[in-house]
């Protein structure tokens, strides 16, 4: 509903709606209804799958043949349902893991009804509800502030403005904005499709097969493809017409069995499916994919940025001793539990001071608080004691707090060297307001904190370093604690942290730095964005792991974002994959899942091409020497069927580690160009010495039996090499094709079906003598193309 036609909203009532304001604004519509979207429709699905390029070029020639006859000569019609089935079933089922997981890792606002506080869905939100916000929660609606506390509000997503905004009561709030800093609240003011955050979910969670080097790789190859056929398929329907002086219906046959193996149908498929069974695979392991190509990327990821906290060491944190500097032990353990007290949404730090000091604030009473930000690395509070006098604390990093050199600074590094955290606690003499707030504080206490390891923290560290995928760990903490934290888990290089405020500013100048240390402490959320596009200027593909606010502009600009399932709503809005499960030991499953997809894909795509480079040039040499098309569409589906359908579909979806490589389409055609020219001469060679043989016996099925004999002997040979290395199963494969083809030669009915006839025993010899030739030249090429980098 529009908001002239409604009444002005009564000003916002800070206990929220009651129930029965909320039944009224649903039965107006007035309801965040903008269903969770994570994957294409499936009407999309379908649509998607049937009206394709190559669908349509495939679907007109079968309709030719149809009208031309013999049906037989169709068979790749029906491969053409069956392929269009599978991808629309197989897609159908990566979007129902999709949906189930996204529904798992959906935002849950807090919003306030008859005055209490509730996480509900997004698609329970009503116009006028009173949503609560604290670090790190995203802006799920339009709204306008009622409450501020400290609010810094980052609207990057939507203006790519980094710096975050101070919101007051009365200020605007956009969806897709998320909030950095302090807590508050505000009203909605648009809901469902007239928010931008219908806009946003749709961009953020969408189902998508783009931005690929496979796919783009492939497209590109097919679009060359296609506009080849052109003047092939008129090429070749002069010379059958006009120079061979064929009956019309059987210059088509011939016309369409030169064009449809030209037509890699199955690659664009297979590639999809390769894709689709990965996101169900990676489901299983709780790990959501928001864009398919993420699998792909993360496996040609060569540096990972970790974020300490949440990354390698678990949310949860103790206080294991409070060090007093001035005054009592009782004292500081007072004004630590007011503080945690003032803070209604703390963080890891100060949870476990909460933990540790849950009472005792001694009559405490909070009258103004600055909340922690990861740019300050402190907050703040002024408390009021029992006699009514007000003090100001802040709580943050010593060595921020403290000026270089101050001696208290030697036991933090000591601690820091232990891999603990230490918090200073600090009675400043300055309003909380001042921007000078820091200078002549009053050093109170020590606050020492341990982390948890994540007990697989290790393990896949050491399967990055094996991988030869260098880590990198980039925390807002102190550099010599990150150090010892990643010594523990035996990274390279953690025994000389890198303090990032000495980082050079110079794009290059941090490069360099960056590539020869493996740990960097006291980083601003502005420097890890540095530091990744650093790292990208060097040709270095990136990926970056977080959970927190401070981690969503690297996420943002790294090829790969990895979010936490626990972390941060803005951090998942922008990552490509959430591991729900909240287990960096989930990255590995991805990585090998990518090489798999890559790998297997690549393999295969040698398959197609091949065949497409041999058909090129046997429609080409048969317009040249104004021979007969040797084939008929019925011969080359068998051939396709046999040699690259079948076995493309396994091996699409088999194990392979291979670590991924670049450049996919020059790998490609450095191997299927010479696989191909070989394969498409010496089955012309085979068929124009059978034509000697058998010219004038009125043997055209012969000729055509000899060059198909020789086609497929030399098929087999390349599925051979493709297949490499060897698996029992992949030896069954390659056998199981043979004995297919052999009982199409030894069955009479088959025989007459697919029109192959042996005749006598000359032909058929030369014809395996030459493919024998042909097999050793592509066993050479291939050792040779092998040895070389691509």
């Amino acid at each position: 509903m529009s908001d002239h036609a409604r009444p002005s909203p009564p000003q916002a009532n800070p206990q929220g709606l009651t129930t029965a304001e909320v039944a009224e604004r649903m039965a107006r519509g007035e309801v965040n209804d903008v269903p969770v979207r994570s994957s294409r429709s499936t009407a999309d699905i379908v649509r998607g799958n049937v009206f394709t390029r190559f669908n349509a070029i495939l679907g007109v020639l079968f309709l030719i043949i149809v009208v031309a006859g013999p049906i037989q000569d169709g068979l790749f019609g029906f491969v053409i349902i069956a392929n269009t089935a599978i991808g629309i079933i197989q897609e159908l089922r990566a979007k129902k893991t999709l949906d189930s997981l996204a529904l798992i890792g959906e935002a849950k606002p807090t919003v306030r009804r008859d005055g209490t506080p509730a996480p509900l869905s997004t698609s329970e939100i009503v116009l006028d509800d009173v949503i609560e916000l604290g670090p790190g929660d995203k802006c799920v609606v339009d709204g306008e502030v009622v409450e501020a506390d400290g609010l810094e509000i980052d609207e990057s997503l939507l203006t790519g403005e980094a710096d975050p905004v101070v919101k007051r009561p009365g200020d605007p709030v956009m969806s897709g904005s998320f909030v950095v800093a302090g807590s508050g609240a505000f009203t909605a003011t648009k809901v469902g499709r007239q928010a931008y955050a219908a806009q946003l979910a749709e961009e953020a969670s969408r189902f998508t097969l783009v931005h690929s080097e496979l796919r783009t790789g492939i497209s590109q190859i097919l679009k060359y493809v296609t506009w080849m056929m052109i003047p092939v398929a008129i090429g070749l329907i002069v010379s059958q017409l006009y120079v061979e002086n064929h009956d019309w219906r059987e210059a088509v046959r011939r016309m369409v069995g030169g064009i449809v193996p030209m037509v890699p149908e199955g690659l664009v498929l297979l590639t999809s499916i390769a894709f689709a069974i990965g996101v169900i695979r990676l489901g299983r392991k709780q790990c959501l994919v928001q864009e398919l190509p993420a699998i792909e990327g993360l496996a040609r990821v060569d540096t990972v940025c970790l974020d300490k906290t949440g990354t390698l060491t678990e949310g949860g944190m103790d206080v294991t001793e409070l060090r007093v500097l001035d005054g009592d032990e009782t004292y500081a353990a007072s004004v630590l539990a007011a503080f945690g007290a003032a803070d209604p949404r703390p963080n890891a730090s100060l949870q476990a001071i909460i933990d540790a000091y849950p009472d005792g604030s001694d009559g405490w009473h909070c009258t103004g608080s600055l909340p922690f930000s990861s740019a300050r690395k402190y907050s703040g509070a002024t408390l009021r004691d029992a006699h009514g006098e007000s003090r100001t604390w802040l709580l943050g990093a010593p060595d921020v707090l403290l000026p270089p050199g101050h001696p208290e600074l030697a036991g933090v590094d000591e601690h820091g060297a232990r891999g603990l955290r230490v918090l200073l606690l600090a009675r400043a003499t300055k309003p909380l307001d001042d921007p000078s707030v820091m200078d002549g504080i009053e050093p109170t206490a020590l606050v020492v904190l341990e982390q948890r390891l994540r007990g697989d923290a290790a393990e896949t560290l050491r399967y990055f370093a094996e991988q030869n995928v260098s880590a990198k760990v980039i925390s807002g903490d102190n550099a010599v604690s990150v150090g010892a934290v990643a010594a523990k888990l035996e990274l390279p290089g953690a025994h000389s942290p890198v303090d990032a405020r000495r980082l050079p500013a110079g794009r290059d100048e941090m490069a360099k730095v960056l590539e020869g240390g493996s740990v960097f402490g006291r980083v601003t959320p502005q420097q890890k964005r540095d530091m990744v596009g650093a790292l990208q200027s060097r040709g270095h593909n990136v990926a970056m792991t977080g959970d927190g606010v401070n981690d969503v502009l690297a996420l943002k600009d790294a090829d790969i974002g990895v979010s936490m399932g626990s972390g941060s709503e803005a951090t998942k809005a922008v990552a490509q994959i959430v591991l729900l499960n909240n287990s960096f030991a989930t990255l590995p499953s991805v990585v090998a899942e990518g090489r798999r997809v890559i790998g297997n894909i690549t393999r295969v795509s040698n398959l197609f091409l091949t065949k497409t480079v041999y058909s090129v040039l046997l429609a080409l040499l048969v317009v040249i020497w104004r021979v007969p098309y040797p084939f008929l569409p019925r011969h080359l589906t068998l051939l396709s069927t046999l040699t690259i359908g079948v076995p493309a579909f396994f091996l699409a979806l088999a194990p392979n580690r291979e670590r991924a490589q670049p450049h996919f389409v020059r790998r490609v055609m450095r191997f299927a160009l010479p696989m191909g020219v070989i394969a498409g001469i010496a089955t012309f060679v085979t068929y124009l010495i059978a034509r000697h043989h058998y010219h004038g016996a009125g043997e055209l099925d012969a000729e055509t039996s000899a060059a198909t004999l020789t086609l497929f002997l030399i098929s087999m040979w390349v599925l051979a090499i493709i297949a490499r290395p060897y698996t029992w199963w992949r030896i069954w494969l390659v056998l199981a094709m043979g004995l297919g083809f052999l009982a199409v030669l030894v069955t009479p009915w088959l025989q007459a079906f697919f029109k192959l006839k042996l005749v006598g025993t000359e032909g058929p010899w030369t014809a395996v003598g030459i493919a024998v030739a042909a097999s050793v030249a592509l066993e050479l090429v291939w050792r040779w193309i092998s040895r070389r980098p691509a």
